[in-house]
């Protein structure tokens, strides 16, 4: 990446990489989040909120914009906070404060709207693919793979209030993508399962803890703003 649109404070590999369900082929992608120059956003026009290249394949969100994001239990977003040690690039004192503080971000409804919602949009995919030609055959696996992993990270995010990125089972993942993308309706089963499952009693409150985050965006912006000279 040529630039930098401001500080960035937390960075990973994210992704089939860090799942636990890449292959030769795969592409590595990463995100982070980045701290915009305070004063920039005392003018007209306020910094842009994310910031997205190829080559290599990076996302970029602004501190507020991301805290929105994994305070609407986002999957994409909120993983960040939940990756394995090795897979971390950039860990800044403000990034590992964000980590401290990732639980109270989690909430029952927003986890089940956000995961159960993802994970149905695959399935739609699914449904529209022509699993005759084999390159479309491929996508419509990578689909059913993610809406298990999507299904499965909101179970145990509802009964343990924990986020595992890293897959301990990629190969029954990979198992059940294949068997998916063979016949969609073994999606539906795995889809009702897991809506049941969320609609029992679990740990995570019914609405997110807001005063950390909103304390920590206080934090990162004393910190990005310049002293009087």
């Amino acid at each position: 990446m040529s630039s930098t649109p401001g500080t960035v404070l937390l960075s990973g590999i994210v992704g089939s990489t860090a799942y636990g369900l890449a292959h030769a082929g795969s592409d590595i992608d990463r995100l982070g989040l980045f701290a915009a120059p305070t004063e920039r956003f005392h003018g007209l026009h306020r910094p842009a909120e994310s910031h997205v290249t190829t080559a290599p394949d990076r996302t970029l969100h602004e501190a507020a914009k991301w805290c929105r994001l994994a305070l609407s239990c986002n999957p994409t977003a909120s993983e960040l906070v939940w990756l394995p040690e090795d897979l971390y690039e950039v860990r800044t004192p403000l990034g590992e404060e964000l980590i401290a503080i990732r639980g109270s971000f989690l909430s029952a409804r927003a986890v089940r709207n956000a995961y159960l919602g993802y994970a149905t949009q695959q399935f739609r995919k699914l449904l529209t693919r022509d699993t005759t030609d084999p390159a479309t055959r491929a996508r419509a696996a990578k689909h059913a793979r993610h809406l298990v992993r999507l299904l499965d990270q909101a179970v145990r995010l509802h009964e343990t209030g924990h986020n595992l990125v890293r897959l301990p089972e990629p190969e029954r993942v990979r198992a059940l993508g294949e068997r998916i993308a063979d016949d969609p309706a073994h999606a539906e089963v795995l889809l009702a399962a897991a809506e049941e499952r969320l609609d029992r009693p679990g740990v995570l409150p019914d609405r997110p803890d807001e005063r950390p985050a909103d304390a920590w965006l206080h934090r990162v912006r004393a910190a990005h703003y310049p002293a009087a000279g």
